[in-house]
């Protein structure tokens, strides 16, 4: 069985084998702060989501192919189908500094207003641990990344998971297939 050492908030590091469980339906969104813009703006999102409908995506890596050029702009396409099934924001988490994370922002978000989106750095890839979403992607990103994912969110706990199996395709998350079960 593959292992990789992660971190986890509040802890030291610990060793995640493939077979673990990840995030389920239930689970509460955990308290680990990311970052909006810089490194000097930190965001709970259990805080900011723990009232009303959300969604929150998961990408490997901003700038990447699958993400920039199917998997986010899926999202801002459906993005007023989101808001009227009641999800006033998504949430795109990617484990990259703040400033990639904000010079993609800017670049995913020209067509868009970026009232309802909110893109937020997870650096050192916490915040992704804690929902056990962490996979060694060295080979193609130098260091442990996001699987790819969405999570339907309503009053802070998951209500629906959509993870690619394989950690990067853009299948099961994909923005259309996770609107038609929202």
């Amino acid at each position: 069985m593959f292992r990789v050492s992660m971190f986890r908030a509040g802890s030291s590091v610990r060793s995640m084998a493939f077979a673990r469980s990840i995030v389920t339906v239930g689970s509460p969104i955990p308290t680990t702060e990311l970052f909006d813009g810089s490194p000097g703006n930190t965001v709970n999102l259990a805080e900011d989501i723990g009232s009303g409908k959300s969604v929150i995506v998961g990408v490997p890596g901003a700038f990447s192919p699958g993400c920039t050029a199917t998997h986010i702009p899926g999202y801002l396409e459906h993005l007023k189908q989101f808001n009227d099934k009641g999800y006033n924001k998504v949430y795109v988490v990617t484990v990259n500094d703040a400033f990639v994370t904000k010079a993609w922002s800017d670049s995913m978000l020209q067509t868009v207003g970026g009232g309802h989106v909110k893109f937020l750095a997870d650096p050192a890839g916490r915040f992704t641990n804690d929902l056990d979403l962490l996979f060694d992607a060295k080979k193609f990103f130098g260091n442990p990344r996001s699987r790819r994912y969405a999570l339907l969110v309503d009053n802070g706990k998951v209500t629906k998971t959509f993870i690619e199996p394989d950690n990067t395709s853009v299948n099961l998350s994909a923005a259309d297939k996770v609107l038609a079960e929202a």
